[in-house]
């Protein structure tokens, strides 16, 4: 039996006849949508990853120039570093939702979190890339990839590979986006 004082504190029955209920279809909708950015943040992990394993090969013998001289490297060899973290972390937190039907986060600090930093670090890898690029054309013009050409080609390597990853955490991004829509519209991160 119910406890009167639920009544008396001006507590209702608030409850719905079946909380939780999700049918099966909308459950699997929302689980193939989950792991559709799975695959996307997968791919932009393995991208930036290169990316940051390629320009942190970059060195040859001592007379060769290294991509730790170069600002612009440096940067793209940090910003690449931090999306493979975010991308390892995320991963983690879609494989805990896909699997236990909940989120990590309260479902809208995870929805907000998630778009934001998509966007944050789409930003950042793009902003490095272009930078990047901006140097290997520099190092073009200037001869210094007659003279070492092995270098200048890993570079290039690393900087397109950060391009790619770019555009697949660009991807996600607008899944992302997607979901605080559909919050922001029905009150869950997907609309069903």
């Amino acid at each position: 039996m119910r406890s009167p004082q639920v009544l008396r504190n001006g507590g209702g029955d608030n409850r719905s006849p079946t909380p939780g209920f999700h049918s099966t279809v909308a459950e699997r909708k929302l689980r193939r949508f989950n792991s559709l950015i799975l695959f996307f943040r997968l791919i932009s992990f393995s991208f930036s990853f290169a990316s940051f394993v390629f320009m942190l090969t970059d060195t040859r013998d001592s007379d060769s120039p290294h991509w730790y001289d170069f600002e612009s490297f440096r940067f793209v060899l940090a910003a690449n570093a931090i999306v493979a973290v975010y991308s390892v972390f995320e991963m983690g937190a879609l494989v805990w939702e896909i699997s236990r039907g909940v989120t990590i986060f309260p479902e809208v600090l995870q929805v907000w979190f998630d778009f934001g930093h998509d966007q944050v670090f789409a930003y950042l890898l793009l902003a490095a890339s272009a930078a990047g690029t901006s140097t290997a054309r520099t190092l073009r013009h200037a001869d210094t990839c007659t003279d070492s050409i092995a270098f200048c080609v890993q570079s290039d390597i690393a900087i397109s590979l950060a391009y790619a990853a770019f555009l697949f955490l660009g991807f996600t991004s607008l899944l992302s986006g997607f979901r605080v829509v559909c919050f922001i519209v029905s009150g869950s991160r997907f609309y069903l």
